[in-house]
């Protein structure tokens, strides 16, 4: 192989890495966009958890108040 062949070979060598490494860069930028709005989803998941959770409590305390009001617990006054 002349050294003209050998540079026309080793820079569509080049060309094919170069393209891969554009593409791969491509999906990176893709997969972090996707992984932004997920990890946004998953905070608003788990504020609406919080938010449940807050009522559960208030709901589970009032009907305590209510069955200590009904004497029908336990629980002292």
């Amino acid at each position: 192989m002349n050294p003209e062949e050998l540079a026309s070979l080793t820079l569509e060598h080049l060309r094919h890495i170069r393209a891969r490494v554009d593409q791969t860069a491509a999906d990176v930028d893709i997969i972090k966009h996707r992984l932004t709005s997920l990890q946004g989803q998953t905070a608003s998941v788990h504020s609406d958890m919080a938010i449940i959770h807050l009522r559960i409590d208030k709901v589970d305390s009032r009907l305590d108040h209510i069955e200590r009001r009904l004497e029908l617990s336990d629980a002292p006054n």
